[in-house]
Formats: C-alpha cells, structure tokens, sequence
C-alpha cells in the first residue's frame, strides 16, 4: 500500500500533463468564467477601461484639438484611433498583474491539486482579459461619438477596427503574462509594463502627427508597431481600407505571440 501511495502522486501529475484538447479548451472556458466572475464581484476592477477613455479623450480632444486642427470635431477622427489603441494596449498590463497576484496568494497551487490542464489559469486568464479590451473599445468609440465623432466607414469598418484592436491586445498580453509569472511582485510587474508602454504609445502618431515631431524622433515613431495600429485603425474607421500598416500590425501581433506564448508557457509550468 505504501508503495501505491507513493506512485499514484506522479501518476495524476502525468494524467493533468497529458490532458485532451477538448478538456484543455473546457478547463480553460471554466478558468475564463472565474476571471469574469471576480469582475463581477469586484467591478472596480473595470475603472481603467471605463474611465480612462472618456478621461483621455475628454482631455486630449479639448488640449489639442485646437491647436492641431484647429477644431475639436477636426481634431476627433485623428485623436479616437490613437485613445482606442493606447487604451486598450494599456489595459493589456492588467493580466501579468492579476496573474502574478494570484500566483502571489496561493490561487494557483490549489489550481495544481485540482484534475484541469495545467495550463487553464493561465489561457483562461487571457481569454476573460479579452472582455475589458472590447469595454474599453466600444466605450472608447461611443464617447468619441458623443464628442462628434463619425466614422466614415461606417459601423462595419469600426467593429473591424475594434477588432483588430483586441487581438492586437491580446498578442501584447502575452508579454506582461510573461512579466508577471517571472517577476517577484504585482508592483515589479505594473512598474516594468508601464516603463515599456509609455515610450510605445506616447512616441507614436497617436495623438500628433508624425511631422510635427523632431526629426531624431520621426525614425523612431515611423518604425513603432503601435504607430502601424493606429495608422491602421484609421484606415479602417475613416475610410474603410486596409492597407500595408493593418499587415504589419498583424505581423507584429503573430511574432509577439510566437516569441512570448513559449516562453510564458515554459516559465509558467516551471512553477505550476
């Protein structure tokens, strides 16, 4: 008997390791419904992706609009793509904080006792995160259409626009999934997030035209990914095209997910 005690502990980790796909893909919609269901218990967890678009373009409409084009509702077809992608790009930092806290309270070792892939707290995790990027995404919009925003378009072209935003995100979000299962704390995790975002998003065409910038800086912004996104949204929410930076958007989006999917996979089943 003392044998079989022995043997059966590495037995069920082998079983857990070598789950179905179909049971991977379950456990991960269970994991998926946890994260929506601590949403809705703790709905201030939403105030970055409800208050901070309308805060943002509020404030950036009424500071530049002016000045840029000499008019806010001018100012609002250039201004709304660049809100949308820089919004919903930073809410992408909020999985590798939520994830190293769980991982911090003890969350995911009880997650290991349990007979789910090993793998579900974390593609769960990423997949509810897709929820707070289409809130902030239609909020994002529907404020800009309070302003005086209308999309030339049409409706078709800005859900595609919206689209493209949230799966961009979501690539991104293997990045800070991946900061928050190597860092030692929450904290480390927004800090090192923030000091990578800030230069992306702040340093691109999101929010002023590229000519208006020094030339040393132009470089930089012309071969910035997130720069490529909001060119890319406006094409698409302005005048229905999708052109050559919508590709290098994808692209980006396809070789961050490569790149970061393994590693935050290997470091991730390292400790689970």
């Amino acid at each position: 008997m003392s044998a079989i005690a022995t043997i059966t502990p590495p037995a069920e980790r082998n079983l857990k390791n070598h789950v179905s796909l179909s049971q991977t893909l379950a456990n991960t919609i269970t994991m998926a419904h946890r994260g929506l269901l601590k949403i809705k218990r703790t709905p201030e967890q939403l105030f970055d992706v409800t208050l901070q678009p309308i805060i943002f373009t509020i404030m950036f409409a009424l500071l530049f609009g002016g000045a840029i084009t000499g008019s806010v509702s001018g100012y609002l077809p250039y201004l709304i793509p660049g809100i949308l992608a820089q919004t919903v790009i930073t809410t992408s930092v909020v999985t590798g904080v939520q994830l190293r806290e769980d991982m911090d309270k003890g969350v995911f070792d009880r997650f290991k006792s349990m007979p789910i892939a090993r793998i579900a707290p974390l593609s769960g995790a990423l997949l509810a995160d897709t929820l707070r990027y289409a809130i902030a995404t239609t909020i994002t919009f529907v404020t800009g259409f309070f302003m005086g925003y209308r999309p030339a378009a049409g409706l078709g072209f800005v859900i595609l626009a919206g689209l493209l935003v949230i799966v961009c995100a979501w690539a991104i979000s293997w990045i800070f999934a991946f900061f928050g299962v190597i860092a030692r704390t929450a904290g480390s995790v927004q800090g090192i997030s923030f000091l990578v975002l800030f230069p992306l998003t702040f340093f691109s065409n999101a929010f002023v035209p590229v000519k208006t910038l020094p030339e040393w800086l132009q470089w930089f912004v012309n071969i910035n990914p997130v720069s490529h996104l909001v060119t890319a949204v406006r094409d698409l929410a302005n005048s229905g095209t999708f052109g050559v930076d919508g590709w290098w958007a994808l692209l980006g989006a396809a070789v961050i997910v490569a790149v970061f999917a393994p590693l935050t996979v290997r470091a991730y089943m390292r400790k689970a």
